[in-house]
């Protein structure tokens, strides 16, 4: 089966925000998305609320639940007290934890899963209790994926921000990619499920997709709302769609 498509709502979050007016409507692109076959929505609620505010979370769970029951809400952020308590109330059915600082402008790597198990085994003990599926995000490093699967986590979710950092490098990219592919042949073999995110295009998707074909789920925003842009929202889905295999 393909990866399935989560849209990320965080650059449409973003563009409302620069006016005090309530368009365009997260919730209304939301569904949008969901009505031309994505399979779920991804928002990324930092604690300066610039771009998805806590107020849109409980709009899109009653979206899911009340017109597409098949579709999966998934909330990323750095697991803090706070973020831990939005989940909770927000109950989505995956939570992927980043290690990004607030003041970052996006992601921009993964977890030192060594380093820092003693920090993430107790949140993913935390969350899963509360019956989230848990993704840890991942840098192309076939060397951690043993140190994640041993805070309980269920999936990673790779970084793929340098393979779409290389869109004008193909032998770049290609190396990129192949790293990537490295990874999740080891996060498999750890009996780890995989997820990736961050810069995914129609144009780079296929190839992720062919070497990593047991691929869960991709998470993408900027890419798929800049090309809303020129589509539409409903075009698009079904552009990144095709890209995933679909």
């Amino acid at each position: 089966m393909p990866a399935k498509l989560s849209v990320n709502l965080n650059a449409v979050a973003m563009l409302r925000n620069r006016r005090d007016l309530p368009w365009p409507s997260v919730t209304g692109l939301g569904r949008i998305a969901l009505a031309a076959g994505a399979h779920g929505l991804t928002v990324h609620p930092r604690p300066d609320e610039r771009h998805t505010r806590h107020s849109d979370l409980p709009e899109i769970r009653a979206l899911i639940d009340d017109e597409f029951p098949k579709a999966e809400f998934n909330i990323e952020g750095y697991p803090t007290e706070d973020f831990l308590a939005l989940v909770e109330k927000s109950q989505p059915e995956q939570v992927t934890l980043v290690p990004d600082d607030p003041a970052q402008a996006t992601s921009d790597h993964g977890w030192n899963f060594v380093a820092q198990a003693a920090f993430l085994t107790p949140v993913v003990k935390r969350l899963k209790k509360s019956g989230f599926r848990v993704s840890l995000f991942s840098d192309a490093d076939p060397d951690g994926v043993n140190a994640a699967r041993d805070t309980g986590a269920d999936r990673i979710e790779l970084y793929t921000g340098p393979y779409g950092g290389f869109h004008s490098d193909s032998a770049k990219a290609a190396k990129e990619l192949e790293r990537l592919g490295k990874t999740a042949d080891a996060a498999f073999k750890a009996g780890l499920g995989v997820n990736a995110g961050h810069d995914l295009t129609v144009q780079n998707l296929p190839a992720l997709a062919k070497r990593i074909p047991a691929l869960a789920e991709v998470s993408i925003g900027h890419g798929l709302t800049a090309d809303a842009l020129e589509y539409g929202m409903a075009g698009t889905v079904g552009r990144f769609l095709k890209a995933c295999g679909w």
